[in-house]
């Protein structure tokens, strides 16, 4: 798990190191210089004679970019050092001296000679080294800082072949903490972090900048901090995923109820069970008689009726003013908030009860939950939740109780904190940030099957959610990574349809399930 930690917290953790004179700026500047050349290697297919530009602020990130420079120009890069403050840091501008780099002081050549050093740098380059602004920067970057980032922007953009762009801690402007983007700042392809990913890293509208997250290793001790935001991996999915034994049945993996769609729109009916029939040991559809041929017509395992079951897909696919389904989405939630876990999509949404437990999980989309938050007094636009998707869908858990999957490019998950482990200062847990899958996936029916897949987990893990509720998020973010993962192998780089999405899920599955190849001595492998 790629887990984050607030900026606060991680300084607290480097200062033992710094007393004990850990050398914490020399392993960062070193990563940094090693993501360089790694770049210029893939760009050009060597390292000396490439070209590389240095953003470089006041302070340890723009000592990092400082000391970074100095070994690239070791390594006969030609490196240009861009110094947006007056009083670079000392130790990194004393490493340059000697060296082969040119710095450029851009505070004292302010603005027309600066800007234009900033094209003339930039354009040919094959590197760009964001070292502007760390950790301490709040609110947005001012001043000449500002300036040059957004001149860079501008002069990446247009170069015939952008440079690789390689952010140092953070991309410089970024809310550290919340992932906002208060003003301008310079997307990079990799961001290199020191110590522990930050949550602007993983959290949207921010996330988008930070490109692959490297995690420089600093020795940093926050066993006893609460991450503010985490990402699952391939290896959490597989831990959390519930395996049959030999000795289950259909009913001991899971049965899920499904209310979704209707005569009129059976189709999300169609994906939600398609995509949940394969990962449950059953799937029992509720639903008027023309929907059900069609569920039966897709998926013939499908047992039509009610039953006893395991867990619940509500509201797939249902209208705001569909009476007779709307009836069966407040039976079913009536017979299973408090007893299965439930989750509870599109038109079910509305026909909540004002306070539910967290083993039932919303997954509205920003227009839904602005929608929600309006409802409960909150007027809120869909703007409002995409400029801030993280205190929308912590302000839903608050008013709620439930786990809140808010879908988006960046699907987030949050839930009430757990009790005796510290959350937010408002009531919630971390926030799980998943960003698996692909623009592609922006289609009709995605969200159907990503309620099929959760709805089958949540199934298979029943008795241990309603006894942990706070797992709900946890198994939240793994259904919407491996809709993720679905979705990229059913896009193969091309467009989808959701169906594509829910025939992909049960070969997602069966690879991150699958052990680890294991080498023998020699790198051989065992046989």
């Amino acid at each position: 798990m790629l887990r984050a930690y607030p900026a606060a917290d991680v300084r607290a953790a480097e200062e033992p190191l710094l007393a004990a004179g850990a050398p914490l700026m020399a392993t960062a500047a070193r990563a940094v210089e090693l993501a360089v050349v790694h770049a210029l290697r893939e760009r050009t297919g060597g390292v000396a004679g490439g070209r590389v530009v240095v953003l470089v602020g006041a302070g340890n990130n723009g000592g990092d970019g400082l000391y970074a420079a100095a070994g690239l120009a070791r390594r006969g890069v030609g490196v240009h050092v861009l110094t947006t403050s007056e009083h670079p840091q000392a130790g990194g501008l004393a490493a340059l001296r000697g060296g082969t780099a040119r710095l450029v002081p851009l505070a004292q050549a302010w603005p027309a000679q600066a800007l234009r050093a900033v094209a003339d740098a930039v354009g040919p380059a094959d590197v760009v080294v964001d070292a502007v602004a760390g950790t301490g920067v709040t609110g947005g970057l001012r001043g000449v800082a500002a300036t040059v980032v957004a001149a860079t922007r501008e002069a990446v953009e247009a170069a015939p072949r952008p440079p690789v762009v390689v952010a140092v801690d953070v991309p410089s402007g970024i809310g550290v903490d919340d992932g906002a983007l208060p003003g301008d700042v310079l997307p990079a392809d990799v961001t290199v972090t020191m110590g522990v990913a930050k949550p602007g890293l993983l959290l949207p509208p921010a996330t988008v900048c930070a490109g692959r997250v490297e995690v420089v290793d600093l020795g940093l001790d926050l066993t006893r901090r609460t991450p503010a935001a985490a990402r699952l991996t391939d290896a959490d999915v597989a831990d959390l995923w519930p395996v049959p034994h030999r000795e289950d049945h259909k009913y001991s993996r899971g049965v899920l109820g499904v209310v979704a769609g209707s005569d009129r729109y059976p189709g999300a009916a169609v994906l939600a069970t398609s995509a949940a029939a394969p990962l449950a040991g059953m799937v029992r559809y509720v639903g008027p008689d023309g929907a059900a041929r069609h569920v039966l017509d897709a998926r013939p395992e499908v047992v039509v009726g009610s039953g006893r079951v395991q867990a619940w897909v509500v509201g797939p696919g249902v209208g705001d003013d569909d009476t007779a389904r709307l009836r069966d989405v407040r039976r079913a939630l009536a017979e299973g908030l408090g007893t299965v876990p439930v989750v509870v999509d599109a038109g079910a949404l509305l026909a909540l009860p004002e306070r539910v437990a967290p083993t039932a999980v919303l997954t509205p989309h920003a227009g839904e939950l602005a929608r929600l938050l309006s409802a409960w007094g909150r007027s809120t636009s869909r703007a409002d939740v995409e400029a801030d998707p993280v205190g929308a869908a912590r302000r839903a858990v608050s008013f709620t109780g439930a786990t809140v999957l808010l879908k988006g490019a960046t699907t987030l998950v949050v839930g009430p904190s757990e009790e005796g482990v510290a959350g937010s200062s408002d009531g919630t847990g971390t926030v799980y940030a998943q960003a698996d899958g692909t623009d592609w996936l922006a289609t009709a029916g995605a969200g159907d099957v990503l309620a099929g897949v959760l709805g089958a987990l949540l199934a298979g893990r029943s008795a241990d959610v309603m006894a942990h509720p706070p797992l709900a998020a946890r198994l939240a973010a793994a259904a919407a990574l491996v809709h993720g993962r679905a979705a990229r192998a059913a896009s193969a780089g091309g467009p989808l349809v959701a169906l594509d999405v829910a025939r992909a899920v049960p070969g997602v599955v069966a690879t991150l399930l699958a052990p680890p190849l294991r080498t023998g001595p020699g790198g051989r492998m065992p046989g």
